[in-house]
């Protein structure tokens, strides 16, 4: 994982279906996972958010890309959003996806960069359920 010069520290990446902030600025997130499963490809994933956990100080802002599994395209990507993190402080970062699209199976690579800098890669594997019977091929 490089490391950028300036003061973020990455602390965690986690994947979910849904992310409520609540009262007292909590979040609640729903559906936690790290593959996703479909009856055939192409198929398209309706909704999925990545949550970024930041500490350090200063301002900031973040990207997240997801590549094929041979990094030969850009599946999905969002716009760089700015994000604060206040002195001896924490910021939380969500990156909502949606209608994302995907068209084999793998590992693809979900990548987050911080004011352009890559810091930290996570394989999203996307698998095929074994169904005779065939299915939806729309999560929601």
């Amino acid at each position: 994982m490089a490391t950028p010069s300036l003061n973020a520290r990455l602390e965690y990446s986690l994947l979910c279906d849904d992310v409520r902030v609540e009262l007292g600025n909590k979040l609640s997130l729903m559906g936690l996972f790290r593959n996703i499963y479909f009856y055939a490809l192409p198929s398209t994933m309706l909704k999925f958010a990545v949550i970024n956990h930041w500490t350090g100080s200063g301002q900031y802002t973040s990207e997240v890309k997801i590549l094929s599994p041979d990094r030969s395209k850009i599946v999905a990507q969002a716009q760089a959003a700015p994000f604060v993190i206040e002195p001896q402080g924490f910021a939380d970062n969500i990156t909502i996806f949606a209608n994302v699209t995907f068209d084999r199976e793998g590992p693809h690579h979900l990548q987050v960069y911080v004011n352009g800098v890559m810091i930290r890669e996570i394989d999203l594997l996307i698998s095929l359920i074994p169904t005779s019977a065939g299915g939806p091929t729309t999560v929601q």
